[in-house]
């Protein structure tokens, strides 16, 4: 009996370590897709902001179409915004049943939303609106960094990424209670995209915010920025749900997001950001930077920069950096030749009217209206009290918000940038501590990255990670978790899974345990494999010419150590190929693989779902996220449908990049050509039928 207790228990133990190896390879299958769709996100702003910055338009038309492209709440003035986003004259309709709300908004208003949004209602557009409107008010006069103290409150709970899964918000209420004046929160930004219910998230979120100011704190997120919300679903959301006021909420929300702040210090112990820091985070300059600039933290960066410091043209005309340099102010007259001294009156004249023209060129360049005064905000209060202090460039301004934003701590030492995400950097457990010494704090307290069990420490317990959208990748993949913080700054943690299927999997008899682990550990890992099975099929013609490589004898087959090989160089994702291959390759005789036959088995597995010829499908696949996200950057109203003028513009954007000379009668014929059913749209089928894919011989 004594024996076979211990072969039950070696056999248990190797069977629980099989599952979780396999658990780890499946969340690095999705955890590699998730972070290569952020490259191709960061890769695609920057090809269009190169285009931008290449294009010279020939009319003011066109110059205007261009600025607006990646411009959204930041080129409204306040008086503009509050005309264009004009609730008053929205009429909230007898037949509607949903909350009401008016302001100042009591804790009622609250928890009739709650109600609401449990029973699927949907807030009307007035009242949406009117909330964006106080939100933004009450955002504009608090500080970057917000100063939270546990004096006031027995604990401070401290929530991480949301991601629109609004049945996690409900569930962390249900355990932790309502904020009110004794339970204070801190939401640690990612409230949106992905999920299918960010804007009832946002709506809850700041109607706490206003009813409780000093209890509820926000910071703001990666996923809080208009370009990211393109891609990842929140502008599409937005629109779907209110068709007629979609676009004037959703220029609300943007503005409303670059307002919220960078981060929040408890005790002055604890520092509270979404991302994490870098060797060169400073929060003195995160202090008094104006925030409300960054619209977009994915729009300043420049692909053409011959030094760190700023490009001054000189009073001669000639540039310190060469001809070479990047677009500048130039600080000499260029408006028309000086007339002759000799004549006082019209040198006087043209004098005036040149410095005039500088003036409005500055005012222009640094978003100054001459007929609206500036509102009073907590940064420009700081800016003028510290007017002495040494001045920062937009451009170091702008690395530090991208680095608490998009940066991930790595077990290695030193900080070096994050090529996975394509933002940010990776930050060592040295910058930590020396981080941690300078501010004189005691942790961090970081979200931005999904945790299998909804919390992780790392850098000696100097970093936590709290992230609190539950079955973020599929039904049990992951728990939530949020983390209670009392006067001793010792964390408690609470950890949960929002979904009723994911509570049944849990049972007490060990043997029930192991069936429903495995149960669950097999439905997550087939949802990595299918979407690992789509990435391969994607790349296949990338995918023959690197097997191509190995098999010079032209055999039709590779070995498996090659197969491995040539996928990491094609796809990059860092997986561990040779120990995903039993999932991935079904035969393999004599450790040969035949790679033509593999790849004809993806393509029948794709083509099974989507009647589409195998080329042009593979090419979708690929491209369907970008094609997607360059759709709704075209599509400058949100309407869902390309204009005529929208496409003309965006064309003549490419055509300059590709040196390919078009009249604009050849625009109108192209344009035509696509929009198939004649209504003077494209819209988003009309523009994937005409997509192609153009090999360019060299």
């Amino acid at each position: 009996a004594f024996k076979a207790a211990v072969l039950i228990q070696q056999w248990y133990r190797r069977h629980v370590a099989r599952l979780e190896m396999r658990r780890r390879c499946t969340w690095r299958i999705f955890q590699s897709i998730e972070y290569s769709c952020e490259q191709d996100q960061i890769k695609l702003h920057n090809f269009f902001s190169y285009l931008m910055d290449q294009f010279t338009p020939s009319s003011s038309k066109e110059r205007d179409f261009i600025s607006r492209m990646f411009v959204s709440g930041e080129s409204y003035k306040e008086a503009e915004l509050e005309k264009y986003c004009d609730y008053e004259s929205i009429e909230v309709p007898d037949s509607y049943t949903g909350p009401h709300l008016s302001f100042p908004l009591l804790p009622d208003h609250a928890t009739a939303l709650l109600e609401a949004f449990q029973q699927k209602q949907q807030l009307h557009a007035r009242y949406v609106l009117n909330l964006l409107h106080e939100t933004r008010k009450h955002l504009k006069q608090l500080p970057n960094i917000s100063h939270v103290s546990t004096c006031y409150s027995e604990e401070i709970t401290v929530c991480g990424d949301l991601h629109g899964q609004l049945d996690d918000l409900f569930l962390i209420f249900y355990k932790n209670g309502l904020p009110s004046p004794s339970k204070s929160y801190v939401f640690n930004g990612d409230f949106v995209d992905r999920g299918k219910q960010s804007l009832e998230i946002l709506v809850i979120l700041f109607t706490f915010l206003l009813i409780y100011p000093k209890e509820v704190h926000l910071n703001r997120g990666n996923h809080e920025d208009h370009m990211v919300n393109l891609r990842y679903g929140f502008t599409k959301e937005v629109m779907q749900k209110y068709k007629v006021h979609g676009k004037k909420i959703l220029r609300m929300f943007q503005n409303v997001f670059c307002w919220l702040p960078l981060a929040t210090l408890i005790d002055q112990k604890v520092l509270i950001i979404h991302g994490g820091i870098s060797d060169t985070t400073d929060l003195d300059m995160l202090e008094k930077i104006q925030r409300n600039r960054f619209v977009s933290v994915l729009r300043l960066k420049k692909r053409k920069e011959s030094s760190g410091k700023p490009q001054i043209q000189a009073i001669n005309g000639e540039s310190e950096s060469g001809t070479d340099a990047a677009p500048r102010l130039s600080l000499q007259p260029q408006t028309a030749q000086a007339p002759s001294t000799a004549n006082r009156r019209e040198f006087s004249r043209w004098l005036r009217q040149t410095v005039q023209e500088q003036i409005d060129t500055c005012r222009r360049l640094v978003d100054i209206s001459e007929s609206e005064p500036e509102e009073l905000t907590y940064s420009s209060m700081v800016s003028l009290k510290d007017a002495d202090e040494p001045c920062w460039t937009l451009q170091e301004e702008w690395k530090q918000v991208l680095d608490i934003l998009w940066s991930d701590p790595m077990p290695q030492e030193g900080c070096r940038e994050n090529k996975v995400r394509g933002g940010g950097c990776y930050f060592g457990p040295d910058v930590t501590e020396k981080f941690l010494e300078k501010y004189s704090l005691q942790f961090l307290i970081r979200s931005h990255e999904c945790k299998q069990e909804g919390y992780e420490f790392c850098h000696s317990r100097k970093v936590l990670t709290i992230f609190s959208a539950s079955n973020y990748y599929e039904i049990g993949s992951n728990r939530g978790a949020y983390v209670k913080l009392g006067p001793d700054l010792i964390p408690h943690f609470v950890q949960y899974q929002a979904n009723k299927t994911a509570h049944l999997l849990t049972m007490t008899q060990r043997q029930g345990f192991l069936v429903a682990l495995f149960a669950k550990i097999s439905r997550v890992e087939e949802s990595a494999f299918r979407a690992l099975r789509e990435k391969l099929f994607a790349h296949t013609s990338a995918l023959i010419s690197a097997f191509k490589s190995y098999d010079r004898d032209n055999t039709g087959k590779i070995t498996l150590s090659n197969w491995a090989t040539a996928v990491e160089s094609v796809l990059r994702l860092g997986l561990p190929w040779r120990m995903l291959r039993p999932q991935l390759v079904r035969s393999a005789e004599d450790g040969m693989l035949e790679y033509k036959s593999w790849l004809d088995d993806l393509a029948m597995e794709q083509r099974s779902q989507e009647h589409i010829q195998s080329s042009l499908l593979e090419v979708i696949y690929r491209n369907r996220s970008n094609l997607e996200t360059i759709f709704r950057i075209i599509d400058r109203d949100h309407s869902g449908l390309i204009s005529f003028e929208e496409f003309q513009q965006t064309w003549k954007l490419f055509s300059s990049h590709m040196n390919i000379e078009l009249t604009d009668d050849g625009i109108n014929d192209l344009v035509r050509s696509i929009d198939f059913n004649k209504d003077g749209n494209i819209d988003f089928n009309e523009f994937l039928e005409a997509f192609r894919l153009v090999r360019q011989c060299p």
